[in-house]
């Protein structure tokens, strides 16, 4: 499989998976899937709560999927929403896509034709890394 065909394939699960978010709130649905370095696909959806703070964005619902399944080398996410605008990984989920791979690949699809490829490094300078744990 080429690197065109997993790209191609992870925007369809995203897509899907944008299909199944659970927004009564604020009415967006967003959708991400994740492909691991073993070419796994892992998907999720926006997951809302009444009490807003504990609702879940689709990239972390993805990536916690992949992560409890035992995957630890995620290569690509996908992130599909409506626009360029709802197709932009919060702060929360810049930094978890970092703790994975800094260097993971970032495929941004809005369904009204919008699309950019970047990585999570890009997307999150200067984030917090795990060796900042260790500094005294």
């Amino acid at each position: 499989m080429t690197k065109s065909d997993h790209h191609d394939r992870l925007v369809d699960a995203a897509r899907k998976a944008r299909a199944r978010a659970y927004s009564p709130y604020s009415r967006v649905k967003i959708g991400a899937a994740v492909l691991t370095s073993d070419g796994e696909v892992y998907a999720g959806c926006n997951i809302e709560n009444a009490s807003y703070g504990l609702s879940c964005c689709a990239e972390r619902t993805a990536i916690f999927k992949a992560v409890s399944e035992g995957a630890r080398k995620i290569v690509a996410i996908a992130v599909v929403g409506s626009s360029e605008e709802f197709t932009s990984p919060c702060g929360a989920c810049r930094q978890v896509m970092v703790e994975f791979n800094p260097a993971m690949k970032v495929l941004r699809r809005g369904i009204d034709g919008y699309s950019e490829d970047t990585t999570a490094g890009a997307l999150l300078p200067g984030h917090f890394k795990p060796a900042e744990l260790s500094k005294k």
